[in-house]
């Protein structure tokens, strides 16, 4: 698995595929890595597939930003640095937003959004943001029990807890500080882009009333309600997700 260095900085990915002009580039949310999408990366075939780390996650090197913005002007530059002139965004919550803000920025470099457990807003409780600079273990414990659904496998909260406590402390506050900062609510209609909105049926993080407002916002959007998934919903449904994108695929790159 590859690194590439993007305006100075070292960034790590796992790619999938022939390297072509078009593909699939998968973006995590706050705490995250590409780790989180290693089930649709293996798993979508015929296509090019590529998954980043953010900087500061994962095994990407240097500091991690603190808006929206700053990781969607990187999220460009790595993208040519790979030479993919033509990309599908698959972002999940904090990822996308990234999607979003890129999509309403560089439209002429897309070919699709996919949006999972995210929203046009993404609001973060004054409880969350002091306590990322306060108590973090006991603050990503709530966000974690939040994340999953209550019938999720235990495992998969435990790993999640393992890979957000992985991360400095000033990576996690800086991700839920861009994500409280986050605001296209009045945008929405200007995305003409090919777009499938994902959401688990008990997410409580981003729920389903979220994904319902991205899909009548934007002109032509889908909307794949994955029923008893929670936040976390590419890894508590993995396969109804990939075939939900594998699906759209077959509309947008035909």
């Amino acid at each position: 698995m590859p690194y590439v260095t993007v305006a100075g900085e070292r960034v790590f990915y796992a790619q999938r595929g022939e390297e072509q002009e078009r593909g699939l580039l998968f973006l995590h949310g706050a705490g995250g890595t590409h780790r989180l999408w290693a089930h649709q990366l293996q798993s979508l075939r015929g296509v090019r597939t590529c998954a980043m780390d953010l900087p500061g996650h994962g095994r990407s090197s240097e500091q991690g930003r603190t808006s929206i913005s700053d990781y969607r002007d990187l999220v460009l530059a790595f993208l040519d640095a790979l030479g993919l002139e033509r990309a599908t965004l698959v972002g999940h919550s904090m990822g996308g937003a990234i999607a979003q803000s890129f999509a309403l920025t560089h439209p002429h470099r897309l070919e699709g959004l996919v949006l999972a457990g995210t929203g046009a807003r993404l609001r973060v409780l004054p409880a969350i943001l002091d306590g990322l600079r306060q108590d973090v273990a006991s603050t990503v414990d709530q966000i974690i029990r939040t994340a999953y659904a209550p019938g999720a496998p235990p495992e998969l909260a435990e790993q999640g807890m393992a890979d957000f406590l992985a991360h400095p402390p000033d990576v996690l506050h800086g991700d839920f500080v861009a994500c409280d900062r986050f605001d296209v609510v009045g945008r929405l209609g200007e995305i003409a882009l090919p777009t499938l909105v994902l959401c688990g049926s008990e997410d409580r993080l981003t729920p389903p009333k979220y994904a319902t407002y991205l899909r009548d916002q934007i002109p032509g959007a889908r909307l794949v309600l994955v029923e008893g998934a929670g936040h976390m919903v590419m890894v508590e449904r993995p396969e109804e997700v990939t075939q939900a994108i594998r699906g759209f695929l077959e509309q947008v790159m035909t």
